[in-house]
């Protein structure tokens, strides 16, 4: 049983909140050609709470976010699912490309309009060890309203499309990496790819717990829960027939000039809460907001930590705390015609487990979180968005 230290609801705490805005955003923010790697601090709170704290850079801009499920799992649905954290990211990411080179182009759009419906399923059982998670390709609907020319809007989408780090995440084959300490000592990990890479303990590395900047710069309602009517929800089964997922997600450019971003999410099947993000994709100091990428990254963290609790829950594993430090790189490049490409590579998660498990619990607990991630497999499988424009009222091509 996963100790309950804190929880969502008892801290007062907003859901989102910048927590150290010293330094600057990494040059790929800026469409720079390199490689930057956020970082994501993770730690289960209780139940299915859990909080990141996730670094833009190595030296400032994080942000504490916190994440919850909804009724399909048994969560008190506090704060936002972690697929909608991913759905999120995706949004925003394209949307902060859009914005980049409608700016520098000088492009004539007035409004930038997105739709983006993410499909994930279960499979198997976690009581058989045979339960797997997968992923299919995001659906994105883009309507854009202004003066240029359509064949100018159409190659900045395109642009857009292939500059994007977070949608070169889901169409790059990624194989992540995984280490493993119990107990504070390190283990060798034996069914899953092992990092090269040591990690700090998130329990260790902070002094004190993440509190919102004295400076009151932050946007009000970076993550809010959206009122929407009551719904029935169906209960996740843990065994049996395929079970999907579908994530829907829709958001507008709400500043072109400024990159900044208005986002919801919600799952449609089995149907849940309505969850509110804005993000901050121009702003290379004192961002107002997360960017889409640090919302992805989180994303991937929270989903990866569900799956482990719901399978030391279904197991009965003793288990006490559950955290992890999680390594996502991603980069920008020029090709031979200049254009901008984004990277990613694959993530590197550090395990820390403390428990009363001998040592095959804890590997068995490390790979069956990972095979049954929907994130880990929509990372490892080559999943290239499927795109439709339309542009004053008018498809394009």
């Amino acid at each position: 049983m996963i100790e309950t230290l804190d929880s969502i609801e008892g801290s007062g705490l907003p859901l989102g909140f910048c927590f150290d805005r010293q330094g600057q955003r990494p040059g790929i923010f800026d469409a720079q050609a390199g490689q930057a790697t956020l970082r994501v601090d993770a730690r289960a709170m209780g139940a299915h709470q859990k909080e990141a704290l996730v670094h833009e850079s190595g030296n400032g801009q994080a942000w504490r976010l916190v994440s919850d499920e909804g009724p399909y799992l048994k969560g008190s649905d506090m704060a936002p699912f972690p697929l909608g954290f991913f759905n999120a990211g995706l949004q925003a990411d394209l949307l902060g490309q859009i914005s980049r080179l409608a700016n520098r182009q000088g492009t004539r759009i007035a409004s930038v309009d997105l739709e983006l419906d993410n499909v994930f399923s279960f499979s198997g059982s976690f009581f058989k060890g045979d339960g797997k998670g997968s992923a299919e390709s995001a659906q994105v609907r883009l309507t854009l309203n202004g003066d240029a020319p359509p064949a100018e809007v159409a190659s900045l989408v395109k642009q857009a499309v292939q500059s994007s780090p977070a949608l070169a995440a889901m169409t790059t084959p990624l194989d992540c990496t995984f280490a493993l300490y119990v107990n504070g000592i390190r283990r060798s990990v034996l069914q899953a790819l092992p990092s090269v890479a040591y990690a700090r303990d998130p329990l260790k590395a902070y002094s004190r717990a993440p509190a919102p900047l004295a400076d009151g710069a932050d946007r009000e309602g970076i993550i809010t829960k959206v009122p929407q009517p009551p719904v029935e929800t169906e209960v996740m089964p843990s065994a049996g027939a395929k079970f999907d997922l579908r994530v829907m997600g829709q958001s507008r450019l709400s500043d072109i000039a400024r990159g900044l971003v208005d986002v919801q999410t919600w799952l449609k099947a089995p149907a849940g809460s309505h969850f509110g993000f804005q993000t901050d994709e121009l702003s290379m100091t004192g961002a107002a907001a997360p960017s889409g990428l640090a919302l992805l990254s989180a994303g991937v963290s929270f989903c990866y930590m569900t799956q482990l609790l719901r399978y030391a829950e279904y197991l009965k594993y003793k288990v006490r705390s559950i955290r992890m430090v999680q390594y996502n790189p991603f980069g920008v490049c020029h090709d031979a015609q200049g254009a901008t490409v984004g990277m990613a590579a694959p993530a590197d998660t550090h395990l820390f487990l403390n428990g009363d498990e001998p040592d095959e619990v804890m590997q068995r607990l490390l790979v069956m979180g990972a095979q049954t991630c929907y994130l880990h497999a929509a990372l490892k499988a080559a999943l290239p968005p499927v795109v439709q424009v339309t542009y004053n009222g008018q498809p394009l091509c």
